[in-house]
């Protein structure tokens, strides 16, 4: 280690080894790289961050166990930032005086408590030896905070390399930020985030992680910081706490994607409407689709009861569907807290997808504030519809989403329902709605369309749109509408001469 410290009272601990002493606290970012946000799908306006104890502090060589009953343990490779003199209430300009060294970190995270501590990230990330840092410390004074390398090695094998230009949050920024909120002690600890790559290990796995400046004079660098993954023995004890548990969503965030996680894409693509069709869907009314499903026997398409807060939005998209059931007092306790299945439907939809809430068409509570509009809106989805009520309704609209709803109501989610379960068939304002249906809605209403059908009634629509089109001007210059709406022979064949067509027989 490279300090002017000398011996400090943890000299004893080899826990603390690379630091130059037992930091008081450790502050880590939630998202700073942008290849790690889009990854995530969604750039934060703003930091935000956690608290790591020092207890969780690993020195370089050491190992991290998995503990038992758990599989998805990931490594995150970070700059880690020392603070050499308190920082409070400090300037951009002056923040990066106050750090005296740079190092490597791993922010280790265990994916199966995640969900439990959501944000906090106690227990997912504040395990004994989750935070490995050094092995060496680099003088600040000597790299600029833009100028950093981070890379990552797993068994050999480069799975992380980014630096620190271009960061949706400079290294100076988050140490002044902090500063504004708390004083940022000689010692403490700030991990400045992870960029993209981040993935899953197992026990048997060495993780490296190197911090360097390439371009500063002499190219300090960190070191290899060393961890290697073990098997824990011991469980954990539900009656103690919750327990570990896993779903889809944490192992495609825990190993990067759901191909390199194994699981096969999702059964819902936003890409299943290409950007033609949708093109086509745009400029089709729903009256108009709704009549030509008629035709083809489906009379049970409608999304009834709700209506647009934006009357003049168009919304077309694939359903993302969540199901609400009748609320219990002993059901909410176990499914309503958390991160419920309400929480996980607004974090997984994607672009060019809707909301579809099945709530029974029960409208005494809210089923979604501004909180999820803004997430909704954040990850690109097209519209939220429920069949029941919308609280905060008015700083749902100024949000600017597309949302059908049966109208507002300020009590909320729990008086009338427990969040269940999502990406299942629901109900909604009476018709059954499938993940992946097709969705759309104007002023009339919302239509689903079963995604088989979707091209050919778009383009029947279409055409019947320019025949009522061409059957409107007619009226419009004086023409009685019987025999022209619908046309008779007479009329048919003066359409079809007029569109360059043969007449239909």
């Amino acid at each position: 280690m490279t300090t002017d410290e000398g011996n400090h009272p943890d000299d004893a601990d080899p826990r603390f080894g690379g630091l130059p002493q037992r930091p008081g606290k450790i502050i880590a970012v939630h998202l700073s790289y942008p290849s790690r946000a889009d990854q995530r799908g969604r750039r934060p306006a703003h930091p935000s961050y956690f608290l790591k104890p020092s207890s969780s502090v690993a020195a370089s060589g050491g190992s991290i166990e998995r503990p038992e009953g758990t599989e998805l343990l990931a490594f995150e490779g970070e700059v880690a930032l020392v603070i050499g003199t308190p920082a409070r209430r400090v300037s951009v300009p002056d923040a990066w005086s106050h750090v005296a060294w740079v190092t490597a970190s791993n922010d280790f995270g265990l994916y199966d408590l995640r969900a439990n501590d959501r944000g906090s990230n106690v227990r997912s990330k504040g395990g004994d030896g989750f935070t490995p840092i050094g092995p060496e410390l680099i003088d600040a004074r000597t790299v600029a905070p833009d100028a950093l390398r981070v890379r990552v090695w797993v068994n050999g094998d480069l799975a992380q390399d980014d630096t620190t230009a271009g960061l949706l949050f400079p290294l100076p920024q988050l140490v002044a930020d902090l500063s504004q909120h708390l004083t940022l002690e000689a010692g403490d600890v700030v991990l400045t985030g992870t960029p993209a790559g981040s993935s899953v290990v197992v026990p048997g796995d060495v993780v490296e992680v190197e911090v360097d400046a390439p371009g500063a004079p002499g190219a300090p660098t960190s070191g290899r910081l060393v961890t290697t993954v073990t098997q824990g023995a011991v469980p954990f004890d539900g009656s103690l706490g919750s327990l570990p548990a896993v779903d889809d969503t944490q192992r495609a965030e825990a190993w990067g994607s759901r191909e390199a996680a194994g699981l096969p894409a999702e059964p819902h693509p936003a890409g299943a409407l290409t950007p033609e069709l949708r093109a086509k869907l745009e400029r089709a009314p729903v009256a108009g689709l709704s009549q030509q499903l008629r035709k083809r026997g489906l009379n049970d398409v409608t999304i009834d009861g709700v209506r647009p807060m934006h009357p003049d939005r168009k919304v077309v998209g694939t359903a993302r569907t969540l199901r609400f059931v009748p609320h219990r007092e002993d059901l909410f306790a176990s499914h309503g807290g958390g991160y419920n299945a309400q929480k996980r439907a607004f974090d997984a939809v994607g672009s060019g997808e809707v909301v579809v809430i099945e709530a029974r068409g029960e409208t005494r509570s809210g089923t979604l504030g501004d909180v999820l509009a803004i997430r909704a809106h954040a990850r690109g989805a097209a519209a939220i519809i429920t069949d029941g009520g919308v609280r905060d309704h008015d700083a749902v609209a100024a949000v600017g989403i597309p949302v059908y709803s049966a109208g507002a109501h300020p009590a909320v989610l729990g008086r009338r329902h427990v969040p269940w379960d999502l990406d299942v068939t629901i109900g909604c304002g009476g018709t059954t709605v499938q993940p992946g249906d097709v969705v759309v809605g104007d002023a009339d209403g919302v239509i689903v369309i079963p995604p088989a059908l979707v091209e050919e009634v778009v383009d029947a629509a279409l055409a019947q749109e320019d025949e009522d089109a061409w059957i409107a001007a007619r009226v419009a210059e004086g023409h009685p509408v019987d025999g022209l709406f619908p046309m008779n022979a007479a009329w048919r064949a003066r359409y079809d001469a007029a569109h360059g067509r043969t007449a239909t027989p």
